[in-house]
């Protein structure tokens, strides 16, 4: 029997992400020209023709301006969980701040979706070693797991010496790790997000079948709605490394996810992970 494996989206727009923050302050948003519907759909149509379920960690802000997405995502069988309300580092926040911003996300989407939201996952993977009261704020807040911390060594977020496969907290909180390969004494990143649209698609699936057939274990794996719409803007006066960071194989998203799809099995994280931690 083929093992499955967690397929989340992290739904946010392309002008909401952590690197292109300077140019789009928060109070302007509503002035911005949505994409995410037309991604979204997009998404769900993929994950219909291969028989695939997932997890859409969404933010709030987004819920309550597209409340039929969420209702969509909900009625096709999918997970909807908690991307927080305003896409806010968790590591930039006062544990008040950031307890405020979770709660009102859970409302938020548990009003409109019509269904418990269980899980959370932190923008930027931004919980590590110099905040872990915030895994206590979001267990204080009602979720049942989080998938906020990245066992990587990055330059914006990482906890390499954090366990690599889901793990209990003593406040009963589950955390659930993006997906890595232990290889020559480091981890490297399995689960998708940048890294798929840059190694080629042989990496991606390599990693993931390492995961499955040496360690007979689910990988989980994440992707943004705006990673599969290559006619999004260009935004001006960006640096070098943002503009590769978030631009780079755009065109070649889709097809990817299509191969991804195809070679591996795909369902939700609280069927994957929580029903047996």
């Amino acid at each position: 029997m083929s093992i499955v494996n967690a397929l989340t989206i992290d739904v946010e727009d392309y002008f909401q992400v952590s690197a292109l923050a300077p140019h789009f302050p928060r109070r302007q948003w509503d002035t911005v020209p949505c994409r995410v519907e037309r991604n979204v759909d997009l998404i769900l149509s993929l994950l219909h023709e291969y028989g695939a379920k997932g997890t859409f960690f969404t933010l709030g802000w987004i819920a309550e301006r597209y409340p039929h997405l969420v209702r969509l995502i909900a009625m096709e069988g999918h997970e909807v969980a908690s991307h927080g309300y305003a896409h806010q580092r968790a590591s930039d926040q006062t544990p008040e701040a950031f307890g405020a911003d979770i709660r009102l996300a859970k409302t938020v989407l548990e009003d409109i979706a019509g269904v418990e939201v269980k899980g959370y996952r932190a923008p930027s993977f931004s919980i590590g070693a110099g905040n872990p009261w915030a895994h206590d704020c979001i267990a204080e807040a009602g979720y049942a797991y989080s998938s906020s911390v990245y066992p990587v060594k990055h330059d914006h977020y990482g906890m390499p010496d954090a366990p690599r496969f889901p793990y209990r907290l003593d406040n009963g909180l589950i955390e659930m790790p993006i997906t890595t390969v232990r290889y020559l004494g480091r981890n490297l990143p399995a689960g998708g997000g940048g890294y798929f649209r840059l190694l080629p698609y042989s990496a991606s699936r390599w990693l993931i079948r390492r995961v499955n057939n040496e360690e007979r274990r689910s990988a989980m794996f994440y992707f943004h709605p705006w990673e599969v719409d290559p006619d999004q803007p260009m935004v001006e006066g960006t640096t070098f490394k943002t503009r590769f960071r978030h631009y780079v194989n755009l065109s070649r998203t889709e097809g990817r996810l299509r191969q991804l799809m195809s070679d591996f099995a795909w369902g939700r994280m609280d069927e994957v992970f929580l029903a047996t931690a």
